[in-house]
Protein backbone atom coordinates (compact mmCIF):
# COMPACT_ATOMS: atom_id res chain seq x y z
CA UNK A 1 0.00 0.00 0.00
CA UNK A 2 1.46 3.42 -0.92
CA UNK A 3 2.51 5.41 2.12
CA UNK A 4 2.11 9.09 2.89
CA UNK A 5 5.28 10.18 1.13
CA UNK A 6 4.17 8.44 -2.09
CA UNK A 7 0.77 10.16 -2.03
CA UNK A 8 2.28 13.57 -1.32
CA UNK A 9 4.81 13.13 -4.13
CA UNK A 10 1.95 12.14 -6.43
CA UNK A 11 -0.03 15.23 -5.46
CA UNK A 12 3.07 17.39 -5.95
CA UNK A 13 3.51 15.94 -9.44
CA UNK A 14 -0.14 16.37 -10.49
CA UNK A 15 -0.71 19.80 -8.95
CA UNK A 16 1.29 21.97 -11.40
CA UNK A 17 -0.40 20.27 -14.36
CA UNK A 18 -3.98 20.36 -13.04
CA UNK A 19 -4.56 22.98 -10.35
CA UNK A 20 -5.96 26.26 -11.70
CA UNK A 21 -6.68 24.78 -15.13
CA UNK A 22 -10.04 24.24 -16.81
CA UNK A 23 -11.37 20.73 -17.19
CA UNK A 24 -11.57 19.41 -20.74
CA UNK A 25 -13.03 16.02 -19.82
CA UNK A 26 -13.49 13.80 -16.77
CA UNK A 27 -13.95 10.07 -17.40
CA UNK A 28 -14.81 7.74 -14.52
CA UNK A 29 -15.23 3.97 -14.52
CA UNK A 30 -17.21 2.34 -11.69
CA UNK A 31 -16.93 5.39 -9.45
CA UNK A 32 -19.00 5.60 -6.30
CA UNK A 33 -20.32 8.49 -4.24
CA UNK A 34 -23.01 9.94 -6.50
CA UNK A 35 -21.58 13.45 -6.46
CA UNK A 36 -22.19 15.97 -9.23
CA UNK A 37 -19.92 15.32 -12.19
CA UNK A 38 -17.78 18.37 -12.98
CA UNK A 39 -18.47 19.84 -16.41
CA UNK A 40 -16.09 20.80 -19.18
CA UNK A 41 -14.72 24.27 -18.52
CA UNK A 42 -14.91 23.92 -14.74
CA UNK A 43 -11.75 24.95 -12.89
CA UNK A 44 -9.73 22.48 -10.82
CA UNK A 45 -9.15 24.32 -7.56
CA UNK A 46 -6.74 22.00 -5.75
CA UNK A 47 -4.87 18.72 -5.79
CA UNK A 48 -3.90 17.49 -2.35
CA UNK A 49 -2.97 14.43 -0.35
CA UNK A 50 -4.52 13.67 3.04
CA UNK A 51 -2.78 10.68 4.51
CA UNK A 52 -3.21 7.95 1.89
CA UNK A 53 -6.09 9.70 0.08
CA UNK A 54 -5.62 11.86 -3.01
CA UNK A 55 -8.20 14.61 -3.52
CA UNK A 56 -8.92 16.64 -6.67
CA UNK A 57 -11.25 19.52 -5.83
CA UNK A 58 -13.35 21.35 -8.42
CA UNK A 59 -14.63 24.94 -8.24
CA UNK A 60 -18.32 24.06 -7.88
CA UNK A 61 -17.80 21.85 -4.85
CA UNK A 62 -17.25 18.36 -6.25
CA UNK A 63 -14.25 16.36 -5.05
CA UNK A 64 -12.71 13.30 -6.67
CA UNK A 65 -11.23 11.06 -3.97
CA UNK A 66 -9.01 8.06 -4.69
CA UNK A 67 -7.36 5.54 -2.38
CA UNK A 68 -4.69 3.48 -4.14
CA UNK A 69 -4.24 0.66 -1.62
CA UNK A 70 -1.95 -2.04 -3.07
CA UNK A 71 -2.62 -1.86 -6.82
CA UNK A 72 -3.50 1.72 -7.68
CA UNK A 73 -1.35 4.47 -9.18
CA UNK A 74 -1.67 7.91 -10.75
CA UNK A 75 0.18 8.69 -14.00
CA UNK A 76 0.62 12.06 -15.70
CA UNK A 77 0.96 12.31 -19.48
CA UNK A 78 1.31 15.05 -22.03
CA UNK A 79 -1.79 15.21 -24.21
CA UNK A 80 -1.51 12.51 -26.88
CA UNK A 81 1.33 10.70 -25.11
CA UNK A 82 1.01 6.91 -25.05
CA UNK A 83 -0.07 5.49 -21.70
CA UNK A 84 2.27 3.08 -19.94
CA UNK A 85 -0.59 0.88 -18.70
CA UNK A 86 -3.55 -0.71 -20.46
CA UNK A 87 -6.49 1.69 -20.97
CA UNK A 88 -8.95 -0.82 -19.50
CA UNK A 89 -7.18 -0.42 -16.12
CA UNK A 90 -8.04 3.29 -15.98
CA UNK A 91 -10.54 4.15 -13.21
CA UNK A 92 -10.37 7.94 -13.60
CA UNK A 93 -9.08 10.17 -16.40
CA UNK A 94 -8.75 13.92 -15.81
CA UNK A 95 -7.99 15.90 -18.97
CA UNK A 96 -6.98 19.54 -19.12
CA UNK A 97 -5.32 21.53 -21.88
CA UNK A 98 -1.92 19.92 -22.46
CA UNK A 99 -2.14 17.20 -19.78
CA UNK A 100 -3.93 13.95 -18.97
CA UNK A 101 -3.87 12.49 -15.44
CA UNK A 102 -4.87 8.82 -15.24
CA UNK A 103 -5.65 6.81 -12.11
CA UNK A 104 -5.06 3.13 -12.78
CA UNK A 105 -6.51 0.20 -10.81
CA UNK A 106 -7.42 2.13 -7.66
CA UNK A 107 -10.00 0.22 -5.62
CA UNK A 108 -11.54 3.46 -4.30
CA UNK A 109 -12.66 6.12 -6.79
CA UNK A 110 -15.36 8.36 -5.38
CA UNK A 111 -17.01 11.58 -6.53
CA UNK A 112 -18.61 13.55 -3.70
CA UNK A 113 -20.27 16.92 -3.16
CA UNK A 114 -19.75 19.65 -0.56
CA UNK A 115 -18.38 18.57 2.79
CA UNK A 116 -19.02 14.85 2.29
CA UNK A 117 -15.36 14.07 1.74
CA UNK A 118 -14.38 15.99 4.89
CA UNK A 119 -16.88 13.94 6.87
CA UNK A 120 -15.40 10.73 5.49
CA UNK A 121 -11.87 11.80 6.41
CA UNK A 122 -12.75 13.28 9.81
CA UNK A 123 -11.67 10.12 11.66
CA UNK A 124 -8.08 10.49 10.48
CA UNK A 125 -5.36 11.66 12.82
CA UNK A 126 -2.84 14.37 11.91
CA UNK A 127 -1.14 13.86 8.55
CA UNK A 128 2.51 13.27 9.45
CA UNK A 129 3.67 14.03 5.90
CA UNK A 130 2.43 17.62 5.86
CA UNK A 131 5.20 20.17 5.51
CA UNK A 132 3.47 22.47 8.03
CA UNK A 133 3.07 19.90 10.78
CA UNK A 134 3.95 21.24 14.22
CA UNK A 135 4.71 19.79 17.63
CA UNK A 136 1.11 20.39 18.71
CA UNK A 137 -0.04 17.97 15.97
CA UNK A 138 2.33 15.29 17.26
CA UNK A 139 1.00 15.84 20.77
CA UNK A 140 -2.55 15.36 19.44
CA UNK A 141 -1.54 12.07 17.83
CA UNK A 142 0.00 10.88 21.10
CA UNK A 143 -3.30 11.61 22.85
CA UNK A 144 -5.17 9.69 20.15
CA UNK A 145 -2.88 6.69 20.61
CA UNK A 146 -3.73 6.73 24.31
CA UNK A 147 -7.48 7.27 24.03
CA UNK A 148 -8.47 5.38 20.87
CA UNK A 149 -6.47 2.16 21.16
CA UNK A 150 -6.65 -0.88 23.38
CA UNK A 151 -3.74 -0.49 25.85
CA UNK A 152 -2.65 -4.03 24.93
CA UNK A 153 -2.47 -3.27 21.20
CA UNK A 154 1.01 -3.93 19.85
CA UNK A 155 2.89 -0.80 18.91
CA UNK A 156 3.57 -2.15 15.40
CA UNK A 157 -0.17 -2.23 14.76
CA UNK A 158 -0.70 1.11 16.48
CA UNK A 159 1.75 2.81 14.12
CA UNK A 160 -0.43 1.75 11.17
CA UNK A 161 -3.70 2.98 12.68
CA UNK A 162 -4.66 6.01 10.58
CA UNK A 163 -6.97 7.24 13.36
CA UNK A 164 -3.86 7.95 15.43
CA UNK A 165 -1.86 9.64 12.68
CA UNK A 166 -2.09 9.15 8.95
CA UNK A 167 0.67 8.54 6.45
CA UNK A 168 2.59 5.64 8.02
CA UNK A 169 2.50 2.32 6.17
CA UNK A 170 4.31 -0.96 6.56
CA UNK A 171 7.72 0.35 5.46
CA UNK A 172 7.80 3.29 7.86
CA UNK A 173 6.28 1.25 10.68
CA UNK A 174 9.28 -1.10 10.67
CA UNK A 175 11.84 1.62 9.98
CA UNK A 176 10.65 4.05 12.65
CA UNK A 177 10.51 1.37 15.33
CA UNK A 178 14.08 0.38 14.46
CA UNK A 179 15.36 3.97 14.52
CA UNK A 180 13.78 4.45 17.97
CA UNK A 181 14.88 1.05 19.30
CA UNK A 182 11.32 -0.11 20.07
CA UNK A 183 10.26 -3.73 19.64
CA UNK A 184 7.21 -3.98 17.31
CA UNK A 185 5.39 -6.48 19.53
CA UNK A 186 5.31 -4.66 22.86
CA UNK A 187 1.92 -3.28 23.98
CA UNK A 188 1.20 0.42 23.72
CA UNK A 189 0.74 0.80 27.47
CA UNK A 190 4.31 -0.37 28.08
CA UNK A 191 5.69 2.63 26.16
CA UNK A 192 6.01 5.95 27.95
CA UNK A 193 4.56 9.16 26.53
CA UNK A 194 7.98 10.57 25.62
CA UNK A 195 8.79 7.51 23.52
CA UNK A 196 5.39 7.59 21.82
CA UNK A 197 6.04 11.22 20.91
CA UNK A 198 9.50 10.31 19.58
CA UNK A 199 8.05 7.52 17.41
CA UNK A 200 5.51 9.82 15.78
CA UNK A 201 7.98 12.69 15.45
CA UNK A 202 10.51 10.36 13.79
CA UNK A 203 7.84 9.03 11.42
CA UNK A 204 6.95 12.59 10.42
CA UNK A 205 10.59 13.55 9.88
CA UNK A 206 11.30 10.52 7.67
CA UNK A 207 8.10 10.90 5.66
CA UNK A 208 8.72 14.59 5.03
CA UNK A 209 12.37 14.02 4.16
CA UNK A 210 11.56 11.38 1.57
CA UNK A 211 8.75 13.49 0.14
CA UNK A 212 11.14 16.42 -0.32
CA UNK A 213 13.93 14.28 -1.75
CA UNK A 214 11.59 12.55 -4.19
CA UNK A 215 13.99 9.72 -5.01
CA UNK A 216 14.49 6.25 -3.62
CA UNK A 217 13.06 5.86 -0.15
CA UNK A 218 15.75 5.82 2.55
CA UNK A 219 15.81 6.01 6.33
CA UNK A 220 19.54 5.38 6.90
CA UNK A 221 22.58 6.18 4.79
CA UNK A 222 22.53 2.79 3.06
CA UNK A 223 18.80 2.91 2.25
CA UNK A 224 16.38 1.01 4.46
CA UNK A 225 17.52 -0.31 7.83
CA UNK A 226 15.28 -3.36 8.27
CA UNK A 227 12.34 -3.42 5.85
CA UNK A 228 12.66 -6.19 3.29
CA UNK A 229 15.96 -7.36 4.80
CA UNK A 230 14.92 -10.56 6.60
CA UNK A 231 17.89 -12.82 7.44
CA UNK A 232 20.36 -10.09 6.42
CA UNK A 233 22.77 -8.55 8.96
CA UNK A 234 21.61 -5.47 10.83
CA UNK A 235 23.41 -2.39 9.53
CA UNK A 236 23.98 -1.27 13.12
CA UNK A 237 24.94 -4.39 15.10
CA UNK A 238 25.26 -7.28 12.65
CA UNK A 239 22.49 -9.46 14.13
CA UNK A 240 20.19 -11.08 11.57
CA UNK A 241 17.04 -9.13 10.80
CA UNK A 242 13.84 -11.02 11.60
CA UNK A 243 10.42 -10.88 9.93
CA UNK A 244 6.97 -11.98 11.09
CA UNK A 245 3.36 -11.39 10.15
CA UNK A 246 1.57 -9.05 12.51
CA UNK A 247 -1.93 -7.75 13.04
CA UNK A 248 -5.36 -8.46 11.61
CA UNK A 249 -4.13 -7.93 8.04
CA UNK A 250 -1.00 -10.08 8.54
CA UNK A 251 1.40 -7.42 7.35
CA UNK A 252 5.06 -8.38 7.58
CA UNK A 253 7.03 -6.62 10.30
CA UNK A 254 10.83 -6.45 10.18
CA UNK A 255 13.02 -5.82 13.23
CA UNK A 256 16.45 -6.40 14.74
CA UNK A 257 16.21 -8.64 17.83
CA UNK A 258 19.38 -7.07 19.24
CA UNK A 259 18.67 -3.38 18.64
CA UNK A 260 14.96 -3.80 19.48
CA UNK A 261 14.90 -6.31 22.35
CA UNK A 262 11.65 -7.91 23.40
CA UNK A 263 10.31 -7.09 26.85
CA UNK A 264 7.71 -9.48 28.19
CA UNK A 265 5.93 -12.14 26.07
CA UNK A 266 7.26 -12.97 22.62
CA UNK A 267 5.70 -11.86 19.32
CA UNK A 268 2.06 -12.71 18.69
CA UNK A 269 -0.16 -12.17 15.67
Amino acid sequence: MPEGDTLHRTANRLRPALAGRRLVCLTLHHATGGGRRPEAGERIDAVEAVGKHLLIRFERGSTLRTHLRMAGSWHLYRSGERWRKRPELARAVVEVDGWTAVCFAAPVVELTDGGTVETKLAHLGPDLTRTDIIDKDIDAAVVRMTTLLDPQEQIGNAMLDQRVACGVGNVYKSEVLFVCGVNPFVPVDSIDVRTRHRLLETASRLLRHNTAEGGSRATVREGLAVYGRARQPCRRCGALIRAQRQGAHSRTTYWCPSCQPQVGPGPRS
